[in-house]
């Protein structure tokens, strides 16, 4: 694989020499000062609305002429005002437009309840203070909105809900020196919810209090009902998806420059979206989860005009206030990514890649793989290694059926390194590798025990998408199925065959040497903590057994504070972070069509 890296050629005269985009997202000192301060005066909104005593008045004399349904109904409004700031600032923090149509007319809410409840000269001028420059940097807040959909209803619901009630419990239990009696616990609980709910509760105040609390309360419940509501009803704006047209674009740039990358061809994932350069020669890849615009592998296409799809991803994460992220590009992908965008990489890993001729199984080094495939073959297990064009239909649906009951987890795994699909008609020169055991008891697979998918790597190449077993199969089926797929590989074009990507191989080869300090030691002993979960350890040995090449692969990102975004984003992509409902409780309307990860439980590109 080349590792030149080209210089810019997007259709502007290049200077020979390394330019760096500017229009990339960066962190604004404006935006990220205004949410801040719009934090600070929420909390001021909240606390002037709940606390009795927060500030002492110094202007008796006009409150003693204010009307007195008044002061009730501008605590309720100062603590609406307040949890509402609170909740805007992190979309003023990410430059959204509508985040800060909203605090310009909370902001003077704010500050009229500050005024009229708490007499607060301050709270106004806070208020006041933080208007001028959300009105002054006003071109700064311009992002546009996340995709979302109506799940977004049902976590504002929950989260909302218990915040009320917590808030509640606060404002019911502040006014100690108003309490008629001493209620217990469980009645001031019932108090706040029959509060949100707006009746009375079994809680009684002296004095005007009782209105206080009941419009707090009052004003919690409608702020969780309407922002519910609003969430509920308001258009959606769905992840994007992969089109027709953009599938077919792909494919045909996949068709002549599909060999450089082996994740390449998981950018046909129909859960991903595309950005094409301006001369639709390279394309970009994404998903956007978490706010983290997620891209994986190298661009599609020309590495001529990969400059040109990088700049206009970086356009679009500017234009939404997304964070820019790459998982799992090549060396020369890095290269590229980080002179174009002025972003940072960080080895993450290497891919295990087998050289078809240089395989074998004689030798003392691949003595444990040939014992278990020849005694496993002994055991009466054969093996197919057929393109998917070759099956038929009804083995297809077979096949379909078992990698979906055989999958561990309830929910699918995989994004960078997974194609979501098997058996499609346009996926015809993807590779299936089964294992079969005919004098066993027939199952509902029939004789099927495993099966391994690989996806296209250019002409010549193949590149493992998922592996399933049987559970109830005898252990290496995977080993058997990998050394089927090497065996067949000159029979069917394939001289190069990707495996797994193991995290941290590195630190975990230089462990095994001689020489290896205290700190990698303790580095290492972590990895080996987190492969309880992550198969860290178990994935880097098996891909090992087969003696491959080592490619490292790479995560780029914008700044050091944006990885652990970036590393849960990568989790909810790939899976291990699932938020969805349990499998058990959704409704099949369509026979599934199994994601995959290039792990298993036995240690293959696993989850």
């Amino acid at each position: 694989m080349s590792t030149e890296v080209p210089e810019r050629t997007t259709g502007r005269q290049t200077t020979g020499r390394p330019r760096r985009l500017l229009r990339g997202p960066r962190p604004e000192a404006v935006p990220a000062l205004v949410a801040r301060a719009c934090t600070l005066v929420g909390l001021l909104d909240v606390a002037a609305g709940v606390f009795p005593r927060f500030r002492h008045s110094r202007m008796h004399t006009l409150a003693e002429v204010l009307p007195g349904a008044l002061g009730p109904f501008a605590a309720a409004l100062s603590l609406s005002a307040g949890v509402l700031l609170l909740l805007l600032a992190h979309g003023l923090r990410r430059h959204k437009r509508r985040a800060w149509r909203a605090a310009v007319i909370l902001l003077p809410a704010g500050a009229v309840a500050q005024f009229t409840y708490r007499h607060s000269l301050v709270g106004v001028l806070i208020s006041l203070a933080l208007l001028v420059p959300l009105l002054r940097h006003r071109s700064e807040f311009a992002a546009l909105p996340d995709p979302r959909s109506r799940w977004r209803a049902l976590t504002n619901f929950v989260l909302m809900g218990a915040g009320s009630l917590l808030l509640g419990l606060v404002i019911v239990s502040v006014h100690t020196n108003r309490l008629v009696g001493d209620p217990s616990l469980a009645d001031r609980i019932t108090h706040v919810v029959y509060g949100l709910f707006g009746f009375e509760g079994p809680v009684d105040y002296q004095g005007n209090t009782s209105w206080t609390v009941a419009f707090s309360l009052g004003a919690l419940g409608l702020l969780t009902a309407v922002t519910t509501i609003y969430l509920a009803f308001r258009p959606e704006h769905p992840a994007a998806r992969l089109t027709e047209d953009d599938e077919l674009r792909l494919r045909a740039l996949l068709e002549k420059h599909g060999g450089r990358d082996s994740l390449g061809h998981f950018a046909l994932r129909r859960d991903k979206a595309v950005v094409f350069s301006p001369s639709g020669k390279a394309a970009v890849t994404y998903r956007v989860v978490s706010g983290v615009m997620l891209a994986s592998g190298d661009p599609i296409g020309d590495v001529e005009a990969w400059p040109g799809a990088i700049e206009r991803f970086m356009d679009e994460a500017k234009a939404h206030s997304w964070t820019p992220a790459v998982m799992g590009c090549s060396e020369t992908g890095g290269e590229v990514w980080t002179r174009e965008t002025g972003l940072g990489a960080l080895e993450l890993g290497d891919e295990a890649v087998v050289d078809v001729a240089d395989f074998s199984l004689s030798g003392r080094a691949m003595r444990n793989v040939r014992q278990m495939v020849k005694r496993i073959e002994r055991a009466g297990y054969e093996t197919r290694v057929r393109r998917v064009r070759d099956l038929g239909d009804a083995e297809l649906d077979r096949i379909r059926r078992a990698t979906e009951a055989w999958r561990g987890t309830d929910n699918e795994r995989g994004f960078s390194m997974a194609l979501g699909r098997i058996g499609d008609q346009a996926d015809g020169d993807c590779l299936i590798a089964t294992a079969h055991k005919s004098d066993a008891e027939p199952g509902p697979y029939g004789d099927l025990k495993a099966v391994l998918h690989f996806v296209p790597w250019g002409s010549d190449g193949a590149s493992l998408d998922l592996m399933r077993r049987d559970r109830a199969a005898d252990p290496g089926m995977n080993e058997l199925l990998i050394v089927a797929a090497l065996q067949a590989a000159p029979r069917l074009g394939v001289r190069r065959i990707s495996l797994n990507f193991a995290m941290f191989r590195s630190a975990l080869a230089r462990c095994e040497k001689i020489g290896a300090g205290p700190v990698l030691r303790a580095w290492r002993g972590l990895l080996v903590f987190l492969s309880r979960w992550f198969q860290i350890e178990s994935l880097y040995k098996f891909n090992a057994k087969f003696r491959p090449r080592w490619e490292p692969r790479f995560v780029v990102y914008r700044s050091s504070r944006d990885l652990p975004r970036i590393g849960l984003a990568a989790m909810q992509a790939e899976g291990f972070v699932n938020l969805a409902i349990p499998r058990l409780l959704r409704r099949r309307t369509a026979p599934p069509a199994p994601c995959a990860h290039r792990m298993t439980e036995s240690g293959v590109r696993a989850a």
